[in-house]
């Protein structure tokens, strides 16, 4: 905040050269500049000043050089996506021994030893259980699962879904061999959660996401449901689906 200066005690007074220009006086010690010190300090200070000017020109000048090229630009930067994307997927598909999924339209999904992307790779001590699929429009079109807790009945689901949207998007998938279907969404509903402060229970949050669900859901969609409608009498979830229009709808 007092700039650049020499800071000289009283005991090396009379040792101060003529040209050297009191700036301040203390307790013990007097402080002094120089035209040449004024100098540097004029140019440090103005230093910052300068550079963000010069900074602020270079920018321009790059914005309008990129501007005469944005086209070029773009097109190079969705070509350079699109490659990692690929080298991504490729590089995925090699290490975790991923096969090329068929693309049906029949509305089929059938996968044999199916494998969570995921979970797989956090299991260090463990082999991860394959697991097969078969869905179809017409005579498996939804399939119920029941098992102990802890079982993996929401990893297999999860599974599914993932299998079918890596398919969808051009990787390949962890399973031995998998025939996909074209769907034109994934809904999920999995896990719990709750928005009291709003008057939403559990379960009065499950009721309202399923019912989102049917409300929007079309015959090429792939739906998981997990845990609906847990804790409560059939006659509870039939009100309550009544008053959402869950009951109506299914």
């Amino acid at each position: 905040m007092f700039g650049y200066y020499l800071e000289v005690t009283r005991s090396y007074y009379d040792l101060v050269p003529p040209d050297y220009i009191r700036k301040q006086t203390l307790a013990n010690s007097e402080r002094f500049v120089t035209e040449e010190l004024k100098n540097v300090e004029n140019e440090i200070v103005g230093a910052k000043d300068r550079a963000l000017r010069l900074e602020e020109a270079i920018f321009g000048e790059v914005c309008e050089c990129l501007a005469e090229m944005l086209r070029r630009v773009q097109e190079t930067a969705v070509a350079v996506a699109q490659i990692d994307v690929l080298a991504s997927f490729a590089n995925v598909a090699i290490t975790n021994d991923y096969t090329k999924p068929e693309i049906a339209v029949d509305g089929s999904i059938q996968i044999t030893a199916g494998r969570h992307p995921v979970v797989e790779q956090m299991l260090t001590e463990e082999m991860f259980v394959p697991n097969d699929t078969y869905l179809d429009t017409k005579a498996q079109r939804m399939l119920m699962i029941t098992e102990p807790n802890m079982a993996g009945k929401s990893t297999y689901m999860r599974q599914v879904a993932l299998i079918t949207l890596m398919a969808q998007i051009g990787s390949f998938v962890p399973a031995e061999y998998a025939r996909i279907s074209v769907v034109d969404q994934i809904f999920t509903r999995i896990g719990a959660s709750d928005d009291l402060t709003a008057g939403q229970s559990t379960f009065m949050m499950e009721m309202k996401e399923v019912a989102e669900i049917l409300q929007n859901v079309t015959p090429n969609s792939l739906v998981i449901l997990n845990e609906v409608r847990r804790g409560t009498s059939a006659f509870d979830g039939v009100s309550i689906a009544r008053g959402h229009g869950i009951y109506q709808q299914s």
